[in-house]
């Protein structure tokens, strides 16, 4: 990927519908709100649980923003009409499958489609800027990812076995999406 002249920092992609921005001291209380959610906690398997204000905090001051200035990641808040929304994030992963796509959606905004959007944009915007191929995983038991994954222009390239360590110590599958330009 070519990043000269990128200032992760600051960088933002904007949609139709979405900001994708960095995030804010007072993003703390809707992520924590949003990462109350059940099949949050189900489904982003680096949450820690329980997932505290401070946990939160870390995420929005600290980690996120460690990550755009090491340059490891564009991670982004997803806002919709000045309202969080969710989190989308691109991470500079080397190696043969490129940048890892993630993304989650706050339960206040499930349903419209901002997922794809975001995860969506997060590609193009990588391929934009010289990655070959931009990737994400999604556990094969998680339905609404997968319809994402696909919604987003991603095409499934395959299933990862037994790549996922659940929180109980058991392990899943994962299906893997890339996109390339031109998809």
């Amino acid at each position: 990927m070519e990043l000269t002249g990128v200032d992760l920092t600051t960088e933002t992609v904007r949609t139709e519908r979405l900001l994708l921005r960095p995030p804010r001291p007072e993003d703390t209380d809707p992520v924590y709100r949003a990462c109350q959610d059940p099949e949050a906690q189900r489904w982003l398997l680096a949450l820690p649980e329980p997932y505290t204000r401070e946990s939160a905090r870390a995420f929005v001051e600290e980690i996120a923003p460690g990550e755009r200035a090491d340059g490891r990641a564009l991670t982004t808040i997803a806002e919709a009409d000045g309202e969080l929304v969710g989190a989308c994030g691109l991470h500079f992963v080397t190696g043969r499958l490129g940048p890892e796509i993630g993304y989650w959606i706050a339960p206040w905004a499930r349903g419209r489609g901002y997922a794809a959007e975001a995860a969506g944009a997060l590609a193009e915007w990588g391929l934009a800027h010289g990655a070959p191929r931009v990737h994400l995983f999604a556990d094969v038991r998680n339905t609404a990812s997968l319809a994402v994954a696909r919604k987003a222009g991603f095409a499934q390239e395959g299933v990862v076995r037994r790549c996922l360590q659940y929180r109980d110590g058991s392990r899943g599958d994962a299906a893997l999406f890339g996109r390339v330009s031109g998809d």
